[in-house]
């Protein structure tokens, strides 16, 4: 059996795809790995398609080396366009060429991100590509929610489970980055599994999410809010997010001007524009969302304490704090809070006014939780 990078705390994977690439192995057509982000699913399709693409090479490590830097002609990986979705336009790509043969491998590997977020129309486009596809292509779908991935994608995909990692895990990978072991125990439990977001709380505006989220919510529990305004502090971090990540496609479209011809150079243009806008919207909205789950979880960690439950807290870095909002705490009025919380972040998703909202679930809260 093979072992690929990626799946070293994955024993699903690593016998699926080993098995796929062992000797007298048959790869599937398609594949869809599911599991928390961070687990290692985004390495482990690199590596496969990698192990698919060289198998054969006159030339398998330079193969490899142009899989693992995105350079192979034979590598097509796909990443959503839209602000929370992935468009007809990002498949029609994968669809034209999964009909042509092969540049210089005997396959051609598809990877398309956040399978979960692909609209009716671009599903239904490429399901005939996933229900017939030519022998020689493969396709490896990613996504961290299972449940929202279209039944019909689903249903024509090989399964692959890759488990959330242990807070103990996380906690050694964090720790690694030069962050104190109380806090770096603390992001891995408040990651809930997820790699990428136990460093994202523990590096960069990580520590001030984390303490916008906290502050949310203890304003709302010490009758704070109208003094306070402590949704503020979360709209900055969305605002610095947003900033730093238009500046980067921003300084993209410099670099990719001065290689175009000067005809083309509105055409560039307005195809980033648009992708500056959708970036912008992904980005605030996503910091937001982590901010509120913070919300939600301090008020939760709260409540385990209430309920004399220490040992199941998140916040292993913020006992103190937590032991003075939980004295005289009613659970269930938190557990209520939770659920505002919750309400909120499903609400993000759609076309709201991100400020008044959180706004009123700060005010909210605070008449809950009185």
């Amino acid at each position: 059996m093979v072992d690929l990078p990626g799946t070293e705390h994955h024993p699903h994977a690593r016998a699926t795809l080993g098995a796929a690439l062992a000797p007298g192995g048959h790869p599937s057509h398609a594949y869809l790995f599911h599991g928390p982000a961070g687990s290692g699913k985004r390495t482990a399709a690199r590596a496969f398609a990698a192990a698919l693409l060289t198998d054969g090479a006159a030339d398998p490590a330079g193969a490899r080396t142009r899989v693992e830097h995105g350079t192979h002609p034979d590598l097509a990986w796909v990443t959503p366009s839209g602000a929370h979705e992935m468009l007809v336009g990002d498949v029609e790509p994968v669809i034209a060429a999964a009909a042509m043969t092969p540049f210089e491998a005997a396959r051609r590997v598809f990877v398309l991100e956040r399978a979960d977020t692909l609209i009716d129309q671009a599903a239904n486009k490429l399901l005939k590509t996933l229900e017939e596809p030519a022998p020689f292509v493969h396709l490896i779908l990613l996504t961290d929610r299972l449940g929202e991935v279209l039944p019909t994608i689903r249903s024509r995909c090989q399964l692959v489970r890759f488990d959330a990692l242990p807070p103990a895990e996380l906690a050694g990978r964090i720790g690694r980055r030069g962050i104190p072991p109380e806090q770096a125990a603390a992001c891995a439990r408040l990651a809930l599994g997820d790699g990428e977001r136990a460093l994202e709380l523990a590096l960069g505006d990580g520590p001030a999410l984390r303490a916008g989220g906290e502050g949310l919510a203890r304003a709302a529990l010490a009758g704070r809010v109208g003094a306070e305004a402590p949704w503020r502090a979360l709209l900055d971090v969305r605002a610095r997010r947003g900033e730093r990540a238009v500046a980067e496609l921003e300084a993209r479209l410099a670099e990719e001007l001065e290689l175009v011809a000067r005809r083309e150079r509105k055409r560039v243009e307005n195809e980033y524009a648009e992708r500056i806008r959708r970036t912008r919207r992904r980005v605030e909205t996503g910091t937001l969302d982590l901010g509120l789950q913070l919300s939600g979880l301090w008020l939760r960690d709260v409540a385990c304490v209430a309920w004399g439950a220490d040992e199941l807290v998140h916040h292993v870095d913020r006992g103190a704090a937590l032991t003075e909002d939980a004295a005289g705490r009613d659970p269930q009025r938190l557990r209520a809070g939770v659920e505002l919380v919750e309400d909120t972040r499903r609400r993000l998703r759609s076309n709201v006014t991100e400020e008044l909202a959180l706004e009123a679930l700060a005010y909210r809260l605070e008449s809950v939780l009185a």
